[in-house]
């Protein structure tokens, strides 16, 4: 398949501390892969690294045939590379509408950068929460847990990604604002938009994930599909833990 993320050999420290030993994946166009694992098991430091929060010490990362190491973080999200971060660190001063077109930016079309999903814009993210445009002069710091979620993802898409990284988008929401994220991300999905998830609701992401990643202190200990991972229950009980 068409690799449009290729991670190999990443490895990361924290000071003096090694992080991450020497992990390796891929995301293809059009798939929705996870990371799993506890806590502090590498997850997020990846994902720091992937949009250079955090500099990989060794190994490469590939993105759209390029190499991404070293790059400013401004740089990687121009390429394509779109962030809902744990916590959903909205703009609390700022109202939804001025949190979603702060960072917005037309899709890339035409040689290495082309863009073939459907442009995202301020109506059609309106579209795609319509509580968001019933909230939209409210200030971020207004918002329940779950609009700044929605908030979050909205404000990811208006950078018109090619890949949206999603670190722990549905944790500590209500049930119902919980379903109504992952069917929001199952949409994405059956556009073609490529997804990396972390997530501790393995029922979730194994009807919407193709493949995971399971890390375990800062190596892959498994992977492999939805269907593999529902045969092999032992690696849920001794990697993630639920």
């Amino acid at each position: 398949m068409n690799a449009l993320l290729k991670v190999r050999d990443l490895q990361a420290s924290y000071g003096h501390a090694q992080a991450l030993f020497g992990v390796s994946f891929d995301v293809n166009r059009g798939e929705v892969v996870t990371l799993l694992g506890r806590n502090g098991m590498g997850r997020s430091t990846t994902i720091k690294c992937l949009f250079g929060l955090l500099p990989a010490t060794s190994g490469n990362i590939e993105f759209t045939g390029k190499s991404i190491n070293g790059m400013p973080s401004y740089s990687i999200a121009r390429l394509g590379l779109g962030l809902v971060p744990e916590g959903r660190q909205v703009f609390p001063n700022l109202s939804v509408e001025e949190n979603l077109v702060a960072t917005a930016r037309k899709a890339r079309t035409g040689g290495d950068g082309d863009y073939s999903l459907q442009e995202w814009t301020l109506d059609r993210v309106y579209k795609f929460f319509p509580r968001l445009r019933e909230r939209r002069t409210n200030l971020g710091w207004q918002l329940s847990g779950g609009e700044q979620q929605m908030l979050a993802i909205g404000r990811a898409l208006m950078t018109n990604p090619q890949l949206l990284v999603l670190d722990e988008a549905t944790e500590g929401l209500a049930p119902l604002i919980r379903a109504e994220i992952w069917n929001a991300l199952t949409e994405l999905k059956r556009e073609g938009l490529s997804q990396i998830i972390i997530d501790k609701n393995i029922r979730a992401v194994l009807n919407l994930a193709d493949r995971h990643y399971v890390l375990e202190k800062g190596k892959v200990v498994w992977q492999g599909s939805s269907d593999d991972l529902r045969t092999e229950e032992h690696v849920i009980h001794q990697y993630v833990g639920v």
